[in-house]
């Protein structure tokens, strides 16, 4: 596929750097030269320097023979003019990356497409509907849905409670297997385990499963379900507003914002949210406000230092479940390390849809960005490729992947040492960035 990428921010360089090392034709524009200079030299990837708006630029980059031109600059306006540009001179599909919620109405779709903009693309939004699903799934640390729900992920910190704690992974699995323990957490490393890997206290476990075994999950982790009533909410940010506005009426939610204007107009966008204006950095606020009672807290401010060290303020008042959003990826590692619940980032959250969206154009080669330094591939097993010659256990695959579950016929399936791929599963691939050349050779 060839795909272009208008705009050099976080999310286009994140988008970039993840698609670059693939067998894709892929095309960054953007006007800091100094910024695509050092991006060129590192990554295989072909930079153009000029406006995403402009008809020269987006002809030299030969948009009329793209597949996808992703515009992701942090100007919504430029972002539509762009995919409108490129639309009209010849891109089969565009996307957008936006900031206003009114543009995702269901009537507005139609007026986009009109304009040649084909999708919308709004990370708050897509962050709010991840603190959404982890206020119901709240015993796990993460939660994902492949192959449109037929196996799930689950991220599980492992407690005194895990019946499954200082175990080796043979120990674990048999033929009946419903759960493929394909990840592991451990402080600032993360494992693509083998059958000698022994789970350990504090490690986050990550679980591919399928629906219908999520309970056994949990009893295997010794988490318990907790029923959330209260939830306090630390920053007036958009991802706040779309918080209130998805979560079901017998939530209460009470949220403090430090700046007064800000939370005035608060006030009129959140009707059934009680608003404090105050510092929540501060303990004894935080107690007048009764954070001993809530439910859930959730750190939402610019500051990733401070969302985290709230949330661990929070657990220290009690607070069973807290979640941080941390915009700075390179401490997404260290926060993933630290008792602060689930972490929320927009990049990985846009660039997680992006790849579900090239899933649909190119069926062959999609990712889902689970994790901060490795990654989880769905992939097509083609018809005389490595994969399908044999039993996983006799094809040797590399340590620094693992397969974790595979839809045949639409059914999700638990691999086994024994499984054998066969041409059109859907295959779930863990795997670190090493290893990301070696899955092209066995699937293709």
């Amino acid at each position: 596929m060839k795909i272009i990428i208008a705009g050099a921010g976080e999310v286009g360089t994140h988008l970039a750097k993840m698609l670059s090392r693939e067998a894709q034709d892929i095309i960054l524009i953007d006007t800091d030269d100094e910024k695509l200079q050092e991006l060129d030299s590192r990554y295989n990837l072909m930079t153009i320097i000029g406006s995403p708006t402009s008809f020269h630029v987006q002809k030299q980059a030969d948009v009329e023979h793209t597949d996808l031109f992703i515009a992701v600059t942090p100007f919504e306006t430029r972002n539509i003019t762009a995919c409108a540009i490129a639309s009209s001179l010849g891109a089969r599909k565009t996307v957008a990356r936006i900031d206003n919620y009114e543009y995702l109405k269901p009537g507005n779709k139609e007026f986009f497409k009109k304009m040649g903009v084909d999708e919308l693309i709004y990370p708050e939004m897509l962050a709010a509907h991840e603190v959404s699903t982890a206020l119901r799934r709240n015993w796990v640390r993460n939660w994902f849905e492949l192959c449109n729900g037929e196996l799930i992920v689950v991220g599980v910190r492992l407690r005194d409670t895990a019946m499954i704690l200082n175990k080796k992974l043979f120990e674990l699995t048999n033929a009946d297997s419903y759960f493929h323990i394909a990840a592991i957490k451990r402080k600032h490393e993360t494992i693509i385990p083998r059958g000698n890997d022994e789970l350990k206290l504090g490690d986050i476990v990550y679980f591919t499963t399928t629906p219908d075994h999520i309970k056994d999950i949990r009893i295997l982790t010794g988490k318990q379900e907790i029923d959330i009533k209260k939830v306090m909410i630390m920053g007036g940010s958009r991802i706040a507003v779309r918080i209130a506005a998805c979560t079901p009426n017998d939530i209460k939610i009470k949220l403090i914002e430090i700046d007064r204007k800000k939370s005035y107009k608060l006030v009129e966008k959140m009707d059934d949210t009680i608003i404090i204006q105050g510092d929540g950095r501060d303990t004894e606020l935080l107690k007048e406000e009764g954070i001993k009672d809530v439910d859930a807290f959730i750190a939402l401010t610019d500051s990733s230092e401070t969302n985290i060290l709230a949330c661990l303020t929070a657990k220290e008042f009690g607070v069973r479940k807290t979640i941080a959003e941390v915009e700075n990826i390179q401490f997404i590692s260290t926060a993933e390390g630290l008792n602060i619940g689930t972490i929320i980032n927009k990049k990985l959250l846009a660039a997680s849809r992006i790849f579900q969206l090239l899933l649909a154009e190119d069926s062959s080669n999609a990712k889902c960005m689970a994790l901060a330094d490795a990654e989880v591939a769905e992939l097509v097993a083609k018809e005389g490729s490595k994969i399908t010659k044999a039993p996983i256990k006799e094809l040797s695959l590399p340590k620094d992947l693992t397969i974790g579950g595979l839809i045949r016929e639409g059914k999700g399936m638990i691999v086994t040492g024994n499984t054998h791929i066969q041409p059109n599963d859907h295959v779930v691939v863990f795997c670190l960035d090493t290893a990301i050349q070696k899955i092209e050779k066995l699937f293709y």
